[in-house]
């Protein structure tokens, strides 16, 4: 056994495809780690307690996941939907009732994105109980706050384009209150909304946002938060409360 997991390892293909031994000695183990795609998203050591999945209930991984699906079926809804004032509704109405499968489709990215929010919610009261936000954390909480505002700000940019009632004047009301913030309120609504009412130019802004700017911003900073969370040696967990 011995000898034929020896030519295995020492074989062309075996370096071609792993670039180090057997995982049989610590430098071997660590390779494996840093020199692969996936397992390399994990630190080579990891404290005992984080391991425990009541420690963090995954709730970072479920975020993560959930903004895979909300990235999936976006793009299948962008088949379907155009952001025209003169027909966004009917192209919802038809997507519901006329493509196979369409109603799941809106429901699994409708409720995945109140999940979302609820979830990376979940995940920051988590950190903060835990203290994971504490030295040497700090920048990667930062990243964590910028990713619970962006997530508001996806849900918040979906929310208009149904264009129906309950969308409209929803963000009718957002809008209207965030032209009360001192200073630039006014500013930060015209640019919102691009005129002095809710029209085809809000509808495009928002489509614009929901679909390009928001999920790029939360695709960057994710994978920088994630890289921060290996960088810091996993989950973080006092060593005196194993």
């Amino acid at each position: 056994m011995s000898a034929l997991v020896e030519a295995l390892t020492n074989s062309r293909i075996w370096r071609s495809i792993f670039r180090h031994g057997w995982p049989d000695n610590p430098l071997d183990r660590s390779l494996v780690m840093t020199s692969n795609i996936f397992l390399h998203l994990h630190p080579v050591k990891v404290n005992r307690k984080s391991l425990k999945w009541t420690y963090s209930f995954g709730l970072g991984v479920l975020s993560v996941l959930l903004f895979l699906v909300l990235s999936v079926t976006g793009v299948l809804l962008m088949f379907y939907y155009a952001p025209a004032v003169e027909h966004a509704y009917t192209d919802i109405v038809e997507l519901q009732t006329q493509i196979p499968f369409g109603q799941l489709l809106r429901n699994l990215h409708r409720w995945g994105a109140h999940l979302m929010v609820i979830v990376v919610v979940l995940h920051m009261a988590r950190v903060f109980y835990t203290g994971a936000y504490k030295p040497p954390r700090e920048f990667n909480w930062i990243m964590g706050v910028s990713l619970l505002l962006l997530t508001f700000g996806a849900s918040f940019t979906g929310y208009l384009l149904p264009w129906d009632q309950l969308a409209f004047w929803a963000i009718t009301v957002g809008t209207s209150v965030a032209s009360y913030a001192p200073g630039l309120g006014d500013q930060m609504r015209q640019l919102m909304i691009g005129g002095p009412e809710i029209g085809q130019e809000a509808l495009t802004r928002f489509y614009a946002l929901h679909i390009m700017v928001i999920p790029a911003l939360i695709a960057l900073i994710t994978s920088v938060h994630i890289w921060r969370v290996r960088k810091d040696g996993g989950l973080a967990a006092n060593d005196s409360e194993e």
